[in-house]
């Protein structure tokens, strides 16, 4: 990456932090996930429950692998075996101490753009775990709203279909169908534009690109 385009990616997320704190949520900037995910894991107090949502930025960036072998009380839900498990697992993850995500999108305003298929990833965000700690590269950087739900429907979304399998049109055609398929990704789409709880969400913004 060019320095010139790493010196925008500062500017721009100096500026989309400033918009956080007035929607009451904290924002950083790393030049890289490494650095990132350093930072993070020295504010987690060992013993803490965490928990995520699915996510490729968290996997790219390494911070899922720090998780997993850190001193924590780690809930993964790879690790269930049946269905019985599995919704024991959700039910169980709104009472994380910390919740990782990454967000589909933000806007240079500061507000978070979300699109989920089952939607217990966006159910954290909105209610549940005392912390949420979103990773995103600074190519999920989008001027409004209002394009970040098109990027998402056709970028972010054939990717995951493709990933998944899901046998939704975007999967085919690597483009939104604007389906009601039955693997249909595209059925919550929620805009966090303020947080009520103070010190609940923090975003760390990487200048990297990072998931899809």
């Amino acid at each position: 990456m060019s320095q010139a385009k790493k010196d925008a990616y500062a500017l721009q997320a100096a500026s989309i932090i400033k918009k956080l704190e007035k929607r009451n949520m904290e924002g950083f900037y790393f030049d890289t996930a490494k650095d990132a995910v350093e930072y993070i894991l020295s504010t987690i107090p060992e013993g803490s429950s965490v928990t995520w949502g699915g996510s490729e930025t968290l996997a790219e960036s390494g911070m899922l692998d720090a998780l997993k072998n850190g001193n924590f009380e780690v809930w993964d839900r790879d690790l269930a075996k049946t269905l019985e498990e599995k919704k024991a697992f959700y039910q169980k993850s709104v009472g994380a101490d910390y919740f990782f995500m990454s967000t589909n999108a933000i806007t240079l305003e500061g507000e978070l753009v979300n699109i989920d298929g089952n939607g217990n990833r966006v159910a954290c965000l909105i209610h549940g775990p005392e912390h949420v700690i979103i990773l995103a590269g600074m190519n999920k950087v989008v001027p409004d709203i209002k394009s970040a739900v098109p990027r998402i429907q056709n970028c972010a979304s054939p990717a995951n279909a493709a990933r998944l399998h899901t046998n939704t049109p975007c999967e085919k055609t690597g483009c939104c169908g604007d389906c009601h398929a039955p693997g249909c990704m595209c059925c919550e789409i929620v805009v966090t534009r303020h947080s009520r709880h103070n010190d609940r969400i923090k975003v760390f913004l990487i200048g990297e690109e990072l998931g899809f």
